[in-house]
């Protein structure tokens, strides 16, 4: 008998515990999404049923006349926010009250989770401080004939597919690319996944972004016991994997730069700079005046490094480009006029790839960007609340560990932004015709302190490898091709496609090969 009260005291504590935050945005007289308990108003994305973008779609679109709506991630109330204007006092007026993303819960970070895009305050800030100087423009040009390598790696591997007239999944095409790509200005390795099935590396980011039921179980256990829940990890699958090969290859070079100009050297750059110091985003004197923070620059937060610099590259631009692929399939117009732009760049630099040459590909960028439009790799953007904040003009105050979720894709195909939002329209991105109010919501690389570092290598490494494919190839729907492609619902920060995009890749006959 006692054993059955103790059970149930337990069952009325946790259910207790579960809801005291469930009237948190009624009364500040938000309208928000009615909870329930344990999964808060994401029970769909914890069991892996929808993906967190289409959740943070269906909110943005179900209350058109609101500015920001109430919603609960398990038991902590989270804020999805409607309003240009509200984002950008959050991401960058305000960035001092929103610096953390909040994206995994609680302040203990698994080792794998230490790098620029999961870390939180002065790690992050610091990691910034010291990682900015690795992606000057020059780093980058140095970087680019690794690029090309892999570019030329691609066209041969569509090229097969042709010549045999079968569909070939683009996004397990590009994916490819962007993992060997990784794999040499990353690793300083030749993983060669393009030719390998079977590839080691390839597998390794297929793992990465394999969400389980048991990854799951422990992402909710964090967001409900943050404190309890601080050791289990989501990472462990691959943080052992990728730490050997990231030790092996510091030994191999002598902790020393080599000549290869990668991402590795740039790490060992910035290791060899010393602790970093600077001034903490997180701890103050009593004047107000900010406390110095310092981290050391050892070996796991440079495997954290190399984790993040593999997961972000490998996913976001396979699917960004393979998607622009896609539409471009169903898109023979515009098709034809970013093969009229490659051919004619190409022709004023002997017919060959080079930095130069991408950067005068206008039109090819424009047509990328209209894909990220529609389809942004990260679909929402999250932020967390770090003390008490009254948002300007709407009478609201919100607490510390309030979630933000800043809805991008929702913004990106609102036509209240965008003139017929649907329609594949690159001709949007021209200068004379992006308006102001286009530029505050289009955030496919986020914006404000914590954008995305990486930018600009990403754009150039994809325009590489989407101008390799389109000078030599027309691409077309394949009798399997669907034209609007289903999000995997297990999709969290990183949107997939399920089931691939398969095209046919049609050999051009009325171009140079070089």
């Amino acid at each position: 008998m006692i054993y059955l009260i103790v059970i149930l005291i337990l069952l009325v504590v946790l259910y207790l515990y579960n809801v005291r935050n469930f009237d948190y945005w009624e009364k500040r007289g938000v309208v928000y999404v009615k909870p329930i308990i344990l999964f808060g108003t994401a029970i769909k994305i914890y069991l892996s049923l929808d993906s967190a973008t289409n959740c943070v779609d269906r909110g943005y679109n179900e209350y058109p006349k609101e500015k920001v709506i109430g919603t609960f991630r398990s038991t902590t109330p989270s804020l999805l926010i409607r309003d240009p204007a509200l984002v950008k006092q959050i991401i960058i007026s305000d960035f001092v009250y929103f610096h953390e993303r909040g994206i995994v819960p609680g302040k203990s970070l698994e080792p794998m989770f230490r790098n620029l895009f999961f870390g939180e305050g002065d790690l992050w800030r610091l990691l910034r401080q010291r990682l900015t100087p690795a992606f000057t423009s020059s780093k980058l040009k140095a970087m680019f004939p690794l690029i090309v390598e892999r570019a030329e790696h691609l066209r041969g591997r569509a090229l097969k597919a042709a010549v045999n007239g079968r569909a070939i999944d683009a996004r397990d095409l590009m994916a490819r690319y962007t993992t060997d790509f990784i794999g040499a200005c990353g690793f300083g390795l030749d993983s060669d996944s393009l030719n390998d099935e079977n590839s080691a590396f390839r597998k390794l980011g297929v793992n990465i972004f394999t969400f389980s039921i048991r990854d799951g179980i422990v992402v909710l256990l964090k967001d409900i016991f943050p404190t309890l829940a601080r050791n289990l990890r989501i990472m462990g699958k691959v943080e052992g994997e990728l730490t050997t090969v990231v030790k092996e290859i510091l030994r191999k070079r002598n902790y020393k730069p080599s000549e290869r100009h990668d991402f590795i050297d740039l790490l060992l750059e910035c290791k060899n700079k010393g602790t970093i110091i600077g001034e903490s985003i997180e701890y103050f004197n009593k004047d107000g005046t900010p406390k110095q923070a310092q981290l050391e620059f050892d070996d796991v937060i440079i495997a954290a490094q190399v984790f993040v610099f593999f997961a972000a590259g490998f996913e976001t631009s396979s699917s960004a480009t393979s998607f622009t692929l896609h539409q471009l399939a169903y898109n023979p117009e515009v098709q034809k006029k970013v093969h009229k732009e490659i051919d004619t760049v190409l022709a004023k630099y002997d017919n060959k790839l080079s930095y130069d040459a991408i950067k005068e590909m206008t039109y090819l960028e424009w047509t990328f960007k209209e894909a990220m439009r529609i389809f942004p790799s990260l679909g929402y953007l999250s932020r967390t609340c770090r003390k008490k904040y009254t948002f300007p003009g709407i009478n609201l105050t919100i607490d510390e560990g309030v979630n933000i979720a800043i809805p991008v894709q929702a913004f990106h195909n609102d036509p209240q932004y965008w003139d017929n939002p649907k329609e594949f329209r690159p001709e949007r991105f021209h200068p004379d015709v992006f308006t102001e109010v286009q530029k505050s919501v289009y955030l496919p690389f986020g914006d404000g302190p914590r954008n995305c570092i990486g930018a600009r290598l990403g754009l150039m490494q994809s325009l590489a490898g989407l101008a390799a494919i389109l000078s030599r190839f027309s691409v077309a729907p394949a009798p399997e091709t669907k034209r609007y492609p289903i999000v995997d619902p297990s999709s969290h920060v990183v949107q997939s496609i399920k089931g691939g995009l398969p095209l046919l890749f049609n050999e051009r006959k009325d171009v140079k090969v070089y």
